[in-house]
This record gives C-alpha cells, sequence and structure tokens, in this order.
C-alpha cells in the first residue's frame, strides 16, 4: 500500500530545457520530503538524507526525459538512500554499544567468590617472602590500589606493580607444586 503522498500526480516541467529532471525534483521536494519523514519519524534527518540523494541524482537524472519516469525513478533513489541510512544508524549504534560496554566501570567480586576461596592460598601466603605476602594481602585480598600501597611500602608504584607481579608468579608456583595442575584453572574445588 502505497502512502497518499505517492499517488499524487506528478508535476511536468514547465520547458523542454535540459534542466527539466531538475526543475521536477525541486517541484517535487515537499512530497519527498514528507515520504522520507515518514520512514525516520525525525524531520532534520529527513531533509538530510533528501539533500545528499538530490545532490547525488542531479549528474545522473540527464538522460530522463519524462517527468512520470524522474519521479518514479527518484523514489527508488530515496529508498536506497533510507536503507543506507538504516543500515549506518544500525553500525553506530552496534559501535555505541560496544563502546558502552567496554566503558563500563569493573564490578568487584562479590564477597561470596572471595569465601569460595582455597583456604591453601591464604596459608601460603606465609610462605612466601614477606614482602610478597605483604603486596599480595593489602592489594588483592585488602582491596587497596597499586598506588596506595606504594605509598604504604614506601616504594615507587612501579616498583609496587613489578614486586606484586612477582608475588603472584611465586604464589602459583607454590600453588602448582602443592595443588597441581588443576591450580592453573581454578582452586576452588581443592581437596589438598
Amino acid at each position: 500500500m502505497k502512502p497518499a503522498a505517492e499517488t499524487t500526480p506528478p508535476v511536468r516541467p514547465s520547458s523542454g530545457r535540459s534542466g527539466g529532471v531538475t526543475q521536477v525534483l525541486l517541484e517535487n521536494q515537499a512530497r519527498f520530503l514528507r515520504f522520507v519523514t515518514q520512514r525516520v519519524g525525525n524531520r532534520h534527518t529527513a531533509e538530510e538524507i533528501l539533500q545528499e540523494a538530490l545532490v547525488r541524482s542531479l549528474d545522473r537524472g540527464g538522460s530522463l526525459r519524462d517527468s512520470e519516469s524522474v519521479v518514479a525513478w527518484f523514489y527508488r533513489v530515496l529508498r536506497n538512500a533510507l536503507v543506507d541510512h538504516h543500515r549506518k544508524s544500525a553500525a553506530e549504534r552496534r559501535a555505541h554499544d560496544g563502546a558502552a560496554a567496554e566503558a563500563s566501570p569493573f564490578v568487584d567480586p562479590d564477597d561470596g567468590l572471595k569465601e569460595q576461596t582455597c583456604a591453601c592460598v591464604v596459608g601460603m601466603l606465609d610462605s612466601l617472602k614477606p614482602d610478597y605476602a605483604q603486596a599480595l594481602r593489602r592489594v588483592e585480598m585488602d582491596g587497596i590500589g597499586v598506588p596506595a600501597y606504594a605509598i604504604e611500602a614506601g616504594i615507587s608504584p612501579n616498583n609496587a606493580g613489578v614486586r606484586l607481579h612477582r608475588a603472584r608468579q611465586a604464589l602459583r608456583s607454590h600453588l602448582t607444586q602443592l595443588c597441581g595442575t588443576c591450580s592453573h584453572d581454578a582452586c576452588q574445588d581443592c581437596a589438598c
């Protein structure tokens, strides 16, 4: 079913000059705008789509002579422009949603997960160097940031990051020796 705007007869050019196609398009501009506005729901966006379609089609419409075929042809141009617009909008929404998902704040694990941590991991901290054990306790268990830990320990933030990395490696090595390879995946069902 065609909208009412499409069923009204097209306006004929007043002269047979080469500008006849342009004149038919401009004389029917209000109809074209209604057509696009009904499909995008926003007059400003519809005006932009119509203007882009008019500019692109002025060079291509030179071979059309009949004003009826000009209007029908331009409606096809507008439909293609609307498809392009909807594709572009969908791609922008996907990109925006992806960026928003990446920018969402980090959510700390719930307290239940901390309770599930294998008891041998906490006990194993005492087998590490005191500096490593303190770094893991403060950053991983108490949840303070690396810069805050660095100030507390009296070292630079870079040194604190290196210390924390080495402490994690040492703990991982101890866990592998004690629990075996299952500790690489998860140590929540530990029976050691």
